[in-house]
């Protein structure tokens, strides 16, 4: 019984305590049970908090008195190792004890407390946001392979069901690619839609912070709570908000879809080409317009990425390298922090002159589609060995690859989704990645959850988390 309500999504297990036939107190106990059985193997947590129960029992004492705040009042939900908490550690994935971080909860966090989500625990993550592996974490539809990163243990949690939802932030897809490589939801907003203060900085232009969930409606029920001003993060927008919710069960019929043919599809594996491939016909069939397109200025684009987010990250860690912290680095985060002193102003200028072209691309291709469709990742997750992998007969890093259909939604800034759309050959899930315009997460999310709902990819659940 504790391991089928962990399989719930948060629509139901919402139903379900707002009519009194849950408690969040039951539901929270299933969570941390689930997680003292599976996640010595799994290890997706860095630390539970000693508090969940008694929050839990709160609870459920005002939901009985004055009925619930709104649909995430007792509901689990695990942070990346990123968020600042006031009752739990924060690390960022680094083992330098010199360096601490305030124990004041975040915007985010402090807005799941407001809304009254119960914080399970911290979530591991790649150091310092870099990379994609994650370890020690593993992937629970293979526990040779890697979750995918930097927000791997968020993606490995809520795959294995160990928690309904976790929060992730997204530099170059670093909730989007553990998403697709765990087999669940990942959504990245547009940049300024969920405040950043007290997330622990990795690029102040390219971070995004936002949720990974087991569907599509879930994940709008995150942002409905995170999305808003924050005013300790000047980059928040004061759009107003939509009805995030509201406008999921709307046909697809008639909708423009932009199909990018150019980097997106040009080295991709098999099974994910003909999964996605499949995907775009649903949406052909659905009545909508489907239209093929190009943005040639992605080309431009890993260099442009690199040469912000290197200098960005250096620029954060400027007193690391001071004092010779970056020393205890792990070596790949180390090598990264450490390049980022050779991106000259100029390089960053032209990384800048490029990033403008590439929005100014998109939004044309925006000016006459409602939503774009690529594959989230071009492979599906790799073996904890591999370092290198051959896509198409071109052989790549596992870093290069990884994150190079992300990215280019990251130096735009547009909103983008990463959601299950099959397995292959070897049963490892595939991701359909799709973005809108600015702002337009009401319509992202309708496109999406209208895929996902004539498909049972959602309902699938990894050979790990089936253990009982």
């Amino acid at each position: 019984m504790t391991d089928a309500l962990c399989g719930l999504p948060i629509t139901e297990l919402a139903r379900r305590i707002a009519a009194g036939e849950l408690s969040s107190t039951d539901l929270v106990g299933a969570c941390l049970d689930r997680i003292g059985r599976l996640d010595g193997d799994l290890k997706s947590f860095v630390c539970l908090s000693s508090a969940a129960l008694d929050a839990a029992r709160a609870a459920d004492a005002e939901i009985a008195r004055s009925g619930p705040r709104g649909p995430l009042h007792g509901i689990p939900v695990g942070i990346k190792d990123n968020y600042t908490s006031a009752d739990l550690p924060t690390r960022a994935g680094t083992a330098v004890e010199a360096l601490t971080f305030p124990r004041e909860d975040s915007h985010a966090v402090a807005k799941l407390r407001a809304a009254g989500a119960i914080i399970l625990g911290k979530l591991r993550m790649h150091e310092f946001a870099w990379g994609m592996v994650t370890p020690p974490t593993r992937n629970p539809w293979d526990l040779n392979r890697v979750p995918g990163g930097s927000s791997g243990g968020s993606g490995a949690a809520v795959a294995a069901r160990l928690c309904p939802a976790a929060l992730g932030s997204d530099t170059g897809g670093s909730i989007r690619i553990p998403a697709a490589l765990c087999g669940v939801v990942g959504l990245k907003p547009t940049y300024g839609r969920i405040g950043r203060s007290g997330i622990v900085p990795h690029s102040w232009s390219l971070d995004h912070a936002g949720p990974l969930t087991r569907t599509v409606a879930d994940a709008a029920l995150l942002l409905q709570t995170l999305a808003g001003p924050d005013q300790a993060d000047p980059a928040t927008a004061s759009v107003p908000l939509s009805d995030y919710t509201a406008g999921l069960g709307d046909p697809v019929r008639g909708l423009r879809v932009a199909v990018i043919r150019n980097h997106f599809f040009d080295a991709v594996d098999e099974d994910v080409a003909t999964a996605v491939e499949g995907a775009i016909r649903f949406f052909a069939e659905k009545g909508c317009t489907v239209r093929d397109v190009t943005v040639p200025s992605l080309r431009y684009g890993l260099g442009a990425i690199y040469a912000i987010e290197l200098s960005s990250s250096t620029a954060y860690h400027d007193r690391s390298l001071a004092q010779g912290h970056v020393a205890g680095f792990a070596e790949d985060v180390r090598d990264l922090v450490e390049m980022g002193r050779f991106v000259t102003g100029p390089d960053y200028l032209r990384a800048e002159q490029a990033r403008a072209l590439i929005m100014a691309e998109m939004a044309a291709v925006l000016d006459r589609a409602d939503v774009i469709v690529t594959p989230a990742s071009p492979l599906t997750a790799w073996r904890t060995d591999e370092s290198a992998v051959t896509i198409a007969g071109r052989p790549e890093s596992v870093l290069a690859a990884s994150w190079r259909l992300t990215y280019p939604f990251n130096l735009t800034g547009l909103p983008a989704i990463a959601l299950p759309c099959g397995l292959d050959r070897r049963g490892l899930p595939i991701s359909l990645q799709i973005a809108a315009k600015p702002f337009a997460e009401a319509m992202l999310l309708r496109v999406a959850h209208g895929y996902e709902q004539s498909h049972d990819w959602w309902r699938l659940v990894p050979p790990f988390a089936d253990r009982s």
